[in-house]
């Protein structure tokens, strides 16, 4: 029996399918390159700065913390966007993306090797600057290769396997800063992962090529003014940007003040280093066991919105879980629900974006721009959390506050008109 023409159409819309979905070892590759960066950016965020800081800043550590981090993210902030931008207009034979990876993963990697030798503080916030510029050149290259090469149909689950990446890198990190032996060695290990990890992708040199007869002519007022996408002619955008930066300043204010809130608030009896990896790893168990079925139930229901909502509320919970239970069972518990809803969140809200992006050919320069609401929040929130902690009421206060946040970022995901 032969097939009839509609069985045909659907072959070759099957066989089309197939063709066009990002393949699986790419996406293993690109999943490990995520990690890599991770790792890089927070074995040192979750114990190492926080340490080195209290070893040369010990009567103020915690302005001292605020400092580094608040310098390097505000570093973060200017260079995902330029470097997302510059890889758009890339025209190397290995395509538009590979060489900022290679560059970013090399740099980002002397830059915590400087870090394993800084004696003050501010040979810490340099070294710890120049992390910031090579990871987010690696950074931003990596995130646009998403949208070069994933089907919105799949974005989803590409999403959710950069949401394990994430987790991944941040129990790598953490470990690897806890199990090294140092604050020195524990920056060279994350510095050797970052670079191992990223081979794979490199080698693999499936990236989109520019043509330099397509290359626009450079003008520096104009490539200045592309940072600026105006939200009246892409509402969405804006909206989508504004979720995001609130659900980050949520997570940063949450995060960055860990080991001082179980030294301080929950009075942790045994090694806080070991403290804070009980609970990151808690955490990455329950993101890892949401993250990629969010991912999957978005694609299939071809619904973002409701998820972000959702997982933004169980976020909201945690924190306040957070403020108001200060036991070691109180941040366990958080932990896990946090994990819950960040692995929904970060999964889905990854598809939504680039969902909303406004031009195909500047996709680097605009997730850079979404990147922002990434890295500002680690500006923005040591310069709430500081005072927060110190005069208004502390740890209580603090994760009060990160709470409302998420749940204000939920309630106005509902603004965004273009997705469903």
């Amino acid at each position: 029996m032969t097939a009839g023409p509609t069985a045909d159409r659907a072959d070759r819309a099957n066989r089309a399918d197939r063709a066009d979905r990002a393949g699986g070892l790419w996406v293993a590759a690109l999943v490990l390159a995520n990690a890599g960066v991770w790792v890089g950016w927070f074995g040192p965020l979750q114990l190492l700065l926080a340490r080195q800081a209290e070893l040369l800043a010990p009567d103020a550590k915690a302005s001292a913390l605020a400092l580094v981090t608040g310098v390097g993210a505000a570093v973060s902030m200017v260079a995902n966007p330029v470097f997302g931008a510059l890889s758009d207009r890339t025209t190397a034979a290995a395509g538009r993306r590979i060489p900022w990876v290679i560059g970013g993963v090399a740099g980002g990697a002397a830059g915590l090797l400087a870090l394993a030798g800084a004696g003050s503080i501010a040979a810490v916030t340099a070294g710890w600057c120049l992390v910031q510029l090579g990871l987010n050149a690696a950074f931003a290259a990596l995130t646009a290769a998403v949208p070069d090469r994933v089907p919105a149909r799949q974005r989803g689950l590409v999403g959710g396997w950069l949401g394990v990446s994430q987790v991944v890198g941040v129990l790598l990190g953490t470990a690897l800063a806890t199990a090294a032996g140092g604050i020195a060695a524990g920056y060279a290990a994350c510095a050797a992962f970052a670079l191992l990890a990223a081979v794979p992708y490199v080698l693999m040199r499936r990236d989109t090529r520019l043509s330099p007869a397509d290359r626009p002519v450079f003008r520096g007022r104009s490539f200045l003014a592309g940072f600026w996408i105006d939200p009246r002619r892409h509402p969405d955008f804006a909206w989508a940007w504004l979720t995001r930066f609130l659900m980050n300043l949520s997570y940063s204010v949450s995060t960055m003040y860990l080991l001082y809130y179980l030294t301080d608030a929950v009075r942790y009896e045994g090694d806080a280093d070991n403290g804070v990896l009980v609970l990151t790893a808690l955490n990455a168990a329950t993101v890892l066991a949401t993250v990629v079925v969010g991912g999957v139930l978005s694609d299939r229901s071809g619904r973002r919105k409701a998820y972000v909502i959702r997982s933004g509320l169980v976020i909201s919970a945690a924190t306040l879980l957070l403020a108001v239970w200060q036991t070691w069972t109180g941040a366990v518990v958080a932990s896990l629900v946090l994990g819950i809803g960040y692995g929904v969140y970060t999964s889905v809200d990854f598809a939504l974006l680039t969902d909303v992006l406004p031009a195909a050919e500047d996709h680097g320069r605009d997730l850079g721009v979404i990147n922002i609401a990434n890295a500002l929040p680690q500006v923005l929130a040591p310069v709430a959390a500081a005072p927060v902690v110190t005069h208004l009421g502390g740890y209580t206060a603090l994760y009060a506050l990160a709470g409302g946040l998420a749940l204000a970022g939920s309630v106005l995901v509902r603004r965004i008109r273009a997705v469903a």
